[in-house]
């Protein structure tokens, strides 16, 4: 029973619900079908608006819709100054004066960048991504902005596929915690506030499954993938409020997801019962022509609105053919007010009608923008994010003093790449460089070499890059500078803009001469710790086998090289673990840790006829879940309590001891294998885990609860059950685990 003060909260919260409703329909039955469809129109940014108003082609039509309330929210405008004349134009130009969604790209930051997604996800400190989250919306409310393209949650085990940098990585257990800690980071508690934005969850669904890590590919998985690997990041997503989802490119059982029925109604608004809106990818309605499925923008329009589309970004759609296809009777005018409604109800939920320019604040704006405390959060965030892979010899941390040290490498004194792909509002040149921040410890001697340019020329967020791989100009003085210095640090790995929408790669190694460079420094001195600045798993298996230490440092953001060296110096210890399982080549992409065990696991009659390659071992280069510490945790005391039968739960219990002579934290992990199902259970599955600090020989006794959420699984009728049996338990910190336990469901 709920008591008197969560009574009146409740009450509060459902009158307030029904006051949105009242005004929702009120508002509705006041509209033009012309009025109702230019809210499901979304136009990108096309023209300075400081500036004159066009008179001319495509850009003076769209400024005519937004005159006439024929727009209900834009992409691509920013900046106080902007957002309040285009605003101004909605709210007192049209007969209705609806005021504009505007929305924009923010994925890892605005001004201020905190690490890329991936990176973050690494961390698996979910109040720190919450936080990171929360300073994003700061600062993009505080330049107009009042809706944001992110989280993706898409689930990927596929390094090929350029966006993974731009999600949680391959496990939908740890996915859906993530998408959480962010959807609540953007929207805060109270998405009226002036410092929150509405979030959106992408791509709705299976973009993250694209054939051959190929972007904007065809998608092709069963139910069981769905429904256990795919839907579960989402539906957090929308259990945590999430007031928008975005559909995606990629097709699903031969549908254009754009198009799903099945997607759309069948499960996210019938099923979950969400009350936000759909908006589509960047004009992804118009290519349901291209795909083959409608011959015109009629067609397509009536295929988008049917599924569940509301909203069309860029596509020019809805705006050209949906009026029509109303008034001639062909689409169900319900269908029209419903997704309306949906756009209205979170534009009252924002509180733009109680003051539509309550998200553009001069003051605001410079204040709050890169602010000092916000260079801390995610300086904060970026040392939480590194991963130590391999620490051979405890060449890391670096001594304070006394040191000789080469830095080598073109990304080492690179201050755009390590802003990493979607930094759309952030300027150029404004990430710390390794360089800087290992020049900040002044006790050791630091000498740096480029060594060969890795790419060529300025990039942009719209080029491909340009790899060099004839130039050796500065190769023989960076293997000179190697020679006398008693450690290398040699910062390699991909550009900003090498990974991303668009930027699929089908060779994940190092780019360019970088490979090379690697080896010859190695013959002249052993000692190397590289640094890798990567969106995605990479391929390296030569530097896997010869290099003894190894930090996985991502593109960090605008704190990338102080938050490098704080951790090679040992200033912070490094406990990020891998989001997405390292492949020792791309032949063996996709590779994830969760696999099904199959009918042939192992070679167990002496012959080649079990599952496995004949050229390189199955095993990853580093698995999903691991990362070093500069101290070392014991496991230990595995307990399972069976009470299921009783109350639905099973409860695991460890001891987790820092026997190493540093603090440091643990992720703790626990994994669980279903051996008996009705569809195959992968090996292994995570759920739970916990971050730990320890100090030097203390020890914590950790409990994880086991409920039906995290034993069952669905079925392929869609259902969710937990079927009894015999389970196994795993604990450790990774995918490679150093306990096992079982018990039995009865």
């Amino acid at each position: 029973m709920l008591g008197l003060l969560s009574q009146s909260v409740y009450a509060q919260a459902k009158t307030s619900e029904l006051r949105v409703e009242q005004k929702v329909d009120s508002l509705l039955a006041l509209m033009t079908v012309e009025e109702k469809v230019g809210q499901m129109n979304l136009y990108n940014g096309f023209w300075n608006v400081t500036g004159p108003a066009p008179e001319h082609g495509g850009a003076a039509i769209k400024y005519k819709h937004l005159k006439n309330g024929w727009v209900g929210a834009m992409l691509n405008v920013r900046g106080t100054e902007e957002v309040n004349k285009v605003q101004r134009i909605a709210v007192e130009e049209s007969r209705l004066g609806i005021p504009l969604l505007i929305g924009f790209d923010v994925i890892h930051g605005y001004k201020t960048l905190s690490p890329i997604p991936l990176a973050e996800s690494a961390s698996w400190d979910l109040e720190a991504i919450k936080a990171s989250a929360r300073i994003a919306a700061i600062e993009a409310s505080s330049a107009g902005i009042n809706w944001t393209f992110a989280p993706m949650v898409d689930v990927s085990r596929d390094a090929r596929w350029g966006r993974v940098m731009e999600g949680a990585g391959e496990d939908p257990f740890l996915g859906s915690l993530i998408a959480t800690a962010r959807v609540n980071g953007f929207q805060g508690t109270n998405l009226s506030d002036a410092n929150t934005i509405a979030a959106c969850a992408k791509h709705f669904a299976g973009y993250g499954f694209a054939e051959a890590g190929k972007e904007y590919n065809t998608v092709d998985v069963g139910l069981s993938t769905l429904y256990n690997t795919i839907l579960p990041p989402f539906k957090a997503a929308e259990e945590a409020g999430v007031k928008t989802f975005m559909n995606s490119f990629n097709d699903l059982n031969g549908v254009p997801v754009t198009a799903s029925e099945f997607l759309q109604r069948d499960i996210l608004k019938n099923g979950w019962d969400f009350n936000g809106f759909v908006v589509s990818d960047w004009a992804s309605m118009n290519e349901l022509i291209s795909w083959g499925v409608a011959k015109d923008k009629k067609e397509a329009a009536k295929l988008a609105i049917t599924a569940g589309s509301d909203m069309d970004m860029e596509g020019h759609v809805y705006i050209k053919a949906l009026v029509d296809l109303i008034n001639e009777g062909t689409v169900d005018i319900e269908l029209l007010n419903d997704a309306v409604r949906r756009i209205l109800r979170v534009k009252y939920e924002l509180g733009l009608f109680d003051n539509p320019y309550k998200y553009g604040n001069k003051i605001d704006e410079e204040k709050r923008t890169s602010s000092q405390a916000h260079h801390e959060s995610v300086l904060d965030m970026a040392k939480k994010s590194i991963v130590l892979l391999k620490n051979e010899g405890q060449l890391l941390p670096l001594k304070k003093k006394g040191q000789r040290i080469a830095l080598i490498g073109d990304l080492a004194n690179d201050k755009s790449s390590p802003l990493g792909s979607w930094r759309l509002a952030s300027d150029e040149e404004t990430a710390v460089s390794v360089l800087e921040g290992m020049q900040k410890y002044k006790s050791n001697t630091l000498s740096f070499s480029k060594g060969p340019v890795v790419f060529k020329g300025t990039s942009t967020f719209l080029k491909e890059l340009d790899i060099n791989t004839t130039d050796y100009t500065g190769f023989k003085e960076a293997v000179e500078t190697a020679k006398n210095a008693d450690v290398v640090v040699m910062v390699l790995g991909e550009h900003g803009f090498q990974s991303g929408e668009g930027r699929s790669r089908t060779n994940l190694q190092l780019p360019g001469l970088q490979q090379e460079l690697l080896e010859k420094v190695y013959e002249v001195n052993q000692n190397i710790v590289l640094v890798l600045n990567n969106g995605r798993p990479l391929a390296i298996t030569w530097a896997a086998e010869h290099i003894p230490t190894i930090v996985e440092a991502w593109q960090l953001g605008t704190e990338t090289g102080n938050a490098v060296a704080q951790v090679l110096y040992g200033d912070y210890n490094p406990s990020g673990k891998l989001p997405m399982t390292f492949p020792r080549n791309v032949g063996q992409v996709p590779i994830y840790y969760n696999y099904k065990n199959t009918g042939r696991p192992i070679d167990k009659d002496n012959n080649v006829f079990y599952s496995h390659y004949s050229d390189v071992e199955k095993t990853p280069l580093f698995v999903f879940g691991h990362g070093l510490s500069y101290t070392e945790f014991e496991y230990s005391n595995l307990k399972v309590t069976n009470t299921y039968k009783t109350n639905k739960e099973v409860t695991v219990t460890f001891d987790l001891k820092n026997v190493g002579n540093r603090t440091g934290k643990e992720v703790a992990q626990l994994y669980i294998r279903d051996l008996v199902g009705s569809i195959t259970r992968p090996i292994k599955e995570l759920k739970g885990f916990k971050l730990v600090e320890l100090k030097p020989g203390e020890t914590e006794k950790i409990t994880f609860v086991l409920s039906s959420k995290e034993l069952g699984f669905y079925n392929n009728k869609q259902q969710f059950n937990v079927e009894l049996g015999d389970f196994k338990i795993f604990i450790g910190g990774s995918s490679e685990t150093v306990l096992e336990g079982d018990f039995i469901l009865k």
